[in-house]
Parts: C-alpha cells; sequence; structure tokens
C-alpha cells in the first residue's frame, strides 16, 4: 500500500516564476527507506516539508498529495502531528522544553495522552534509544549527537507511520551521524516505520535505502535501486555521480568487470579480488610534507575557557600555532571545544587564563572593531545568525556600507560576489526563504565582501552539494593565494582529507595532535575516510578517492 502517492506536484514560492517542484510524479511504498538527494536548490526539502502540511510553505501550489489513500490536506491535524513525523536539520530548532523527560513526553501532551499511556510510551523510548544516563539532564547540556537523538526519540513516542529527516547529520561528528543513521535503519527495519530522509553526505546512508531518488532542477531524474542510481548517474556522467559513497566512485575510476560495490565492506572485497595475483610494486602515497617552521598568523598559548563559573572547562590549557596562508583544518566529536575556540578567536569570548596573538598582536590590544576591518571574519555554524536583511542582495551590500565606495562600485562587487558563490538568481530573495546549502553560500559571500586576512570557519560544508564543495576548495585555495589564512573547523573529514593543508585532533577542550591530512588519517582506525578504510589492507597512506584509484592503476593491469 501507498504510504504516500504524490501526483503531479508543482510549486512555486511568492513573486518567483521559475518553479521550486514541477510535475513531481511518487509513491512511497509502506515500510520503505528512501533517500532523497540532489544539489542544493533542487527541490529537496521543499518537496518534503509539502509532505508535512505544518511545515508547507506558502506559494502556489498546483497537484495532490494522498496520505495512504486520503488527500494530505483532508488529514486532520492530530492524525498529521502523531502519524507524520518530521526531523529537521538544526536540532535546537526543534526542542521546545529544558528537560529530556519533558521533551520526550511533550508531544504526547500535546496529543492529549493520558498520564499511564505517556509515563509508559517515554519509558519506552529512553530505553530503546539509551537515553537513561541523561534522562533528568539539561537539555543545554547535552552534545548536538544526543540532541538530535532527542529530537528522534521525542518522535518516535508518538508512534508515528512515516518519518521524515531533513539532513538530520549535518550537524553531527562522523561517528555520532553514523550511529544516528544506524538507529534509523533499525526503527525502519523493526518496527516498519517508512523514513524518507534527504541528505548530502551520502557515503553511510545510501547502501541503507531500498529506493533513491534524485532530483536536479526542481524535477525528479532518477528513482531506483541504489545501485542502479549510481549506474544512471555515471552513464550520463551527472555531477551528482561524485557524491555517491566512495566505493562506488573508486569503481568508476578503476576499469575493471567486477560487481560495483556499494559498501565500504563490500569494497574491501572488491579491492582483493582486484589485486589478486597481482605483484603490488608500489603499496603508498609517499608523504614528506614538513609542517615545522612556517609562520603562524595566530597562536593560542595556554588558553583555558569555561562558560560559567562552576562549570567544567570547555578549553583546557589549549596552544597551539595556526600557520598563515594555509587551510587549517579541526575536527573532533561534538561538544569537545571546537566552536568555542573559534570564538576565542574572534573576542566573543573571553578566556579566563591564556594569551591569544593575532598576526602578532594581542587580542586585548585590539581597539573598537580594529579586529574585523580587513583582518578577520567568521563563517558561524548558523548561517541565518547572518541575515538582518530583506533580501539576500540587501544583505551583501550591508557589508559594504563602511566602505568609501560609489553605489556601481558597491553594486559591481556585489555582483561578482554572487557570481562567485552561484547566488546570482537568489539575489532577489528573502535569505530564509532559500534552501540550507544556499543560505551556507549566501553567508560565505557576505562574509568575504570583508576581504579578511584570517577567514574563521565553522562547519562550512554543510548543507553544500559536492559540486559547491569542489568550488568552495578552490576559493579557498585562491584566497590563500592572496595572503589570507583560513582556520576550518568540520566535520566534514572528506573534505579535510582532500583540501586541508594540515589537521588537527580536537579532544577534551586541547588539541592532541597536528599532522598532514595524508598522515593524519591514514594513522586512524575510525576517524578516516571511506577510502582509507577500503584500502588499507592493500596499500598505505591512500585517504582519498583519487588515492586509491591513483595506486590501482600504477599497479594492476586492465582486467
Amino acid at each position: 500500500m501507498a504510504c504516500f502517492e504524490i501526483k503531479d506536484l508543482s510549486f512555486s514560492y511568492p513573486g518567483r516564476e521559475k518553479k521550486a517542484l514541477t510535475q513531481i510524479d511518487l509513491k512511497i511504498k509502506q515500510g520503505e527507506f528512501v533517500v532523497l538527494c540532489g544539489r542544493s536548490g533542487c527541490g529537496k526539502s521543499t518537496l518534503m516539508r509539502h509532505l508535512k502540511p505544518v511545515l508547507a510553505p506558502h506559494g502556489k501550489k498546483e497537484g495532490q498529495i494522498l496520505f495512504y489513500g486520503t488527500p494530505l490536506n483532508e488529514v486532520d491535524f492530530r492524525a498529521q502531528s502523531s502519524q507524520i513525523g518530521y526531523v529537521l536539520q538544526n536540532p535546537d530548532n526543534q526542542i521546545v522544553t529544558d528537560k529530556v523527560w519533558h521533551e520526550l513526553s511533550f508531544g504526547l501532551e500535546s496529543l492529549g495522552e493520558d498520564n499511564q499511556t505517556i509515563r509508559l510510551r517515554v519509558a519506552e523510548m529512553a530505553s530503546y534509544f539509551g537515553i537513561q544516563d541523561w534522562f533528568h539532564k539539561d537539555v543545554n547540556d547535552l552534545s548536538g549527537g544526543q540532541k538530535q537523538l532527542l529530537n528522534l526519540a521525542s518522535i518516535m513516542a508518538m508512534q508515528p507511520l512515516v518519518l521524515l529527516l531533513d539532513e538530520p547529520t549535518s550537524q553531527l561528528d562522523p561517528i555520532a551521524a553514523s550511529d544516528f543513521l544506524e538507529t534509523i535503519r533499525k526503527i525502519n527495519r523493526e518496527v516498519g516505520t517508512t523514513v524518507i530522509i534527504t541528505e548530502h553526505r551520502l557515503e553511510d546512508v545510501f547502501p541503507y535505502a531500498d529506493r533513491v531518488i534524485v532530483m536536479e532542477k526542481s524535477k525528479i531524474i532518477a528513482n531506483d535501486t541504489p545501485r542502479a542510481v549510481g549506474r544512471s548517474l555515471q552513464d550520463g556522467e551527472n555531477p551528482m555521480f561524485h557524491a555517491l559513497p566512495s566505493p562506488m566512485r573508486i569503481y568508476a575510476g578503476v576499469e575493471n568487470d567486477l560487481e560495483c560495490p556499494l559498501t565500504v565492506r563490500e569494497g574491501r572485497n572488491w579491492l582483493s579480488e582486484l589485486v589478486d595475483g597481482a605483484e603490488i610494486q608500489e603499496r603508498a602515497i609517499i608523504d614528506d610534507k614538513k609542517l615545522e617552521d612556517l609562520e603562524s598568523v595566530v597562536e593560542m598559548k595556554e588558553i583555558w575557557f569555561r562558560y560559567e563559573k562552576n562549570s567544567p572547562d570547555v578549553v583546557r590549557g589549549l596552544s597551539v600555532k595556526i600557520p598563515a596562508n594555509k587551510i587549517f583544518c579541526i575536527v573532533g566529536g561534538n561538544g569537545t571545544g571546537k566552536s568555542t575556540t573559534l570564538k576565542l578567536l574572534t573576542g566573543i569570548l573571553t578566556p579566563y587564563r591564556g594569551k591569544i596573538v593575532i598576526r602578532g598582536k594581542n587580542i586585548r590590544k585590539y581597539k573598537g572593531n580594529e579586529l574585523f576591518e580587513h583582518n578577520l571574519a567568521m563563517l558561524p555554524q548558523n548561517p541565518q545568525a547572518l541575515f538582518v536583511k530583506k533580501t539576500v542582495k540587501e544583505d551583501l551590500l550591508e557589508m559594504l556600507n563602511r566602505e568609501p565606495l560609489s553605489e556601481e562600485e558597491k553594486e559591481r562587487r556585489v555582483g561578482e560576489m554572487a557570481e562567485l558563490v552561484d547566488i546570482t538568481d537568489l539575489l532577489d530573495q528573502h535569505p530564509y526563504d532559500i534552501s540550507g546549502g544556499e543560505q551556507q553560500r549566501a553567508a560565505l559571500a557576505k562574509v568575504l565582501l570583508i576581504e579578511p586576512k584570517i577567514l574563521l570557519l565553522d562547519e562550512p560544508t554543510k548543507g553544500l552539494d559536492n559540486y559547491f564543495k569542489f568550488k568552495l576548495a578552490s576559493i579557498l585555495k585562491k584566497l590563500n593565494e592572496k595572503g589570507v589564512s583560513v582556520i576550518m573547523v568540520s566535520h566534514d573529514i572528506e573534505f579535510c582529507a582532500a583540501y586541508g593543508d594540515s589537521c588537527s585532533m580536537f579532544f577534551d577542550g586541547d588539541i592532541v595532535t597536528t599532522d598532514t591530512p595524508n598522515r593524519f588519517f591514514s594513522g586512524n582506525s575510525f576517524y578516516t575516510t571511506s577510502a582509507n578504510r577500503l584500502s588499507r589492507h592493500v596499500f598505505l597512506n591512500a585517504v582519498n578517492d583519487e588515492d586509491v584509484i591513483e595506486l590501482c592503476k600504477r599497479n594492476l593491469t586492465t582486467r
């Protein structure tokens, strides 16, 4: 039986001729695990929000959506609330109470369930999701991964028939993201809940899917099993192929007639079969880069910080020198102190012990806006924090208000920046009406207009499709060439491995190690790339898809 049946659905936002959805015809079967993917702005989130009427955007809509055979707009509000669960991208946007136990019970209380039912459901969810140890905690004391798990548990307490998830792992570290997606899979397999999930990070979720739906420019261009979709995107040379899991991309880069792997495990087996009987001449990627004796643009000496007088230290004795004109990546789990460190560099937060030197000057000696005037800028984790105007263009122009420029010159600079980050067609829209990835690009444009010498980036690839990740890397490298130093906090280890100049592991309030991406990730067992996990039983120091492909080509004859 069809859970959702979408018939000839088209939609356009107010004041826009371009459609966000164009003639969508789709059936979702009961119990399916469906992955919805595509480039930023393709219409994924718009389509998802139409499946939850209370979140549906305002605009011109054509077509029909049926929920178990009933027009969705005729399903009563109570049924919509309890039977269609929705997990947002940002966990903080969904939590409404102050205590974990209250958050678990809030939805059931809103539905008017009796106390006995609420107590039973809350106890069941707390046990199922392993929440017992933090059941009585304040929500503010939870990590990002715990908050997202709490959101999921709170929804599942209402026993929904369908679970909609809009990029739920975008703010989680790789290990927390993998655990979260495994929980979603468990719910789908064991409870039978229909799952529809949008994701840019397809590495873990792609193999779980019964069906993958790919959108492009408001339309569905592929709708099939994961392997079939992979073949279709590869044969059509579609840019979305580069967003697929590493095993599929590596397979495509090596001429062979074996079956295409979907998971890392299948990838290891494929590589073992591929090299079986071959004599390996070159086993390793050689990395002889040195990090020593580089000029530092930022230095932190014995930094200690806590948010409240009697609370635990978030940053503990941190000492680090950050090299100039490089991309310095900081990775680590949620809640370890990474974002706090960036805020310390901006002066938003002040350490109670230690010294911060920025471009040779103690941060305490910067007066007024001196620290930020063509000097230092930060792209925060939540791009919406930067938007204060009614259109993207007005937001960008606002950054040039203090510059002694003519109106024509301001318009020219904004136009060039919009073209650089691919948001030219979004300039007249409200910043809150564009997709998460488009917001990220618009926020980046706003920050770059300051022309900083030091650029701080907190999760800059969040919500970005693979196409723009390549473009972002190019932008950052060009900034390096112009004398701009980039300090990036990220959960996107694939991006850091491919484009970072150095990577540091943040743990328990301090940096525990720093090295080149190759040596950093090749030395890790879990906190590493899929390409490394797939190939390390055969090759050494191969951390990117290109590394594995190159070593295969060097060592193997065509099969």
